[in-house]
């Protein structure tokens, strides 16, 4: 589909705001909503083009919950608050270390995106750029590495965190599934870093 970039000086302006700080945030009681990216959608009807808003959001409590949603309407408000509701019935719950950084290493991919997370040490702070900074940040992580290789489609970008997420398991629920106490799982992650260690 074509799209005109003469319609009107209003949406260029408010395309260019949408470039220059993509990530809005709004805080609705412990609920922290980030507007990701917004698209115009162009849809050919007798008579001419009839434009509508597509919005991308991420919701999240910082203390481990995140979703995210798409919502559609004729008006940007609109879009963004159908976004918003989808975004939280659809959040999820990630298991954090020390309520600051990742368990574990993770990939996710969908699609063409693919993206690495990985945990750091405190002070690393969020070394991640674009969607999937505003995934980890609303989040509630502090300490994390992230790359995304690949498609820079923020839907794919935003997915694929996602699925790295997903995969992400606490040493209680390793312990739970292998029938071990959750000390013992612990103890051979320390034991093998401290063997590292010694190696160097």
């Amino acid at each position: 589909m074509a799209r005109g970039n003469s319609q009107g000086g209003g949406d260029g302006n408010r395309r260019d705001r949408n470039r220059g700080n993509p990530a809005e945030e709004r805080a609705d009681s412990d609920i922290v909503e980030k507007l990701v990216h917004i698209n115009r959608v162009a849809a050919t009807v007798k008579g001419g083009r009839r434009f509508s808003f597509a919005a991308l959001m991420i919701v999240g409590d910082q203390k481990g919950r995140v979703g995210f949603g798409h919502g559609k309407a004729r008006e940007v408000p609109e879009a963004i608050r159908k976004a918003t509701e989808e975004a939280k019935k659809t959040m999820i719950r990630v298991p954090l270390r020390e309520s600051r950084t990742l368990h574990h290493d993770g990939n996710g991919r969908w699609g063409a995106g693919k993206v690495m997370v990985r945990s750091a040490p405190p002070g690393t702070g969020v070394i991640a750029g674009g969607p999937m900074r505003a995934v980890l940040e609303t989040l509630g992580v502090q300490d994390v590495v992230g790359k995304s290789v690949g498609s820079s489609n923020p839907y794919n970008m935003v997915r694929a965190t996602f699925e790295a997420l997903k995969a992400q398991s606490s040493p209680r629920q390793v312990a739970a599934k292998r029938g071990k106490k959750v000390a013992d799982v612990i103890g051979r992650r320390a034991d093998g870093a401290s063997a590292a260690g010694d190696g160097e």
